[in-house]
């Protein structure tokens, strides 16, 4: 079965990063795009960040972009999300999820329904 496990989150002071990582079993990594979302406190979950099987593709909400990196080792299935320049605001749960479609890219990789798999997510807190 799929399974998703994030690690890496933790507390920081603004201004600081974190380096999140998704270590996924349990199908062909290789073969689909993987995202990124967050769950802030008393909020609605938002997309951070997706990467295409090979790697060569990413997008970014415009919240992060510039500050986050998503990226990819195939060969360790393994997806990460460096978080530079945290803000208060970046405080929330992070989830790791698989796209439902192997080798498939649409513009809706930002759409939660274009995912079929979740990590059990990992906390990042950034305080003042």
């Amino acid at each position: 079965q799929v399974q998703l496990l994030e690690s890496g989150g933790g507390l920081v002071q603004a201004g600081g990063s974190l380096r999140l990582a998704c270590a996924a079993s349990g199908f062909t990594f290789s073969s689909y795009t993987m995202g990124w979302f967050r769950l802030p406190p008393g909020e609605e979950r938002e997309f951070v960040a997706s990467i295409i099987w090979s790697g060569s593709r990413t997008d970014y909400a415009d919240s992060v972009k510039g500050r986050f990196t998503i990226s990819r080792d195939n060969t360790k299935n393994t997806v990460y999300l460096q978080l530079n320049s945290l803000k208060p605001e970046d405080t929330a749960v992070y989830y790791c999820s698989k796209r439902s479609r192997p080798f498939y890219y649409t513009s809706d990789v930002g759409r939660p329904e274009s995912y079929d798999s979740w990590g059990l997510g990992t906390q990042v807190t950034v305080s003042s």
